[in-house]
């Protein structure tokens, strides 16, 4: 089974480039505090570090 990870968009996309909001959004975040969950895949993982500036990341077991 794939690791899971939770996702939280703990800084404001105001001020970024469009294409890292973009990035944001698809993966599911809306507001600052919000929290997703996703499989630990390359796609996932490539997305979260082009926006590790404004995301927190933990594993989940």
């Amino acid at each position: 089974m794939a690791k899971k990870l939770k996702i939280t968009l703990v800084k404001s996309t105001i001020g970024q480039k469009p294409a890292k909001r973009a990035t944001v959004r698809s993966l599911g975040l809306k507001k600052i505090n919000s929290v997703v969950e996703h499989e630990a895949n390359p796609a996932v993982l490539g997305m979260v570090a082009s926006v590790s500036h404004l995301v927190k990341v933990e594993e989940m077991n």
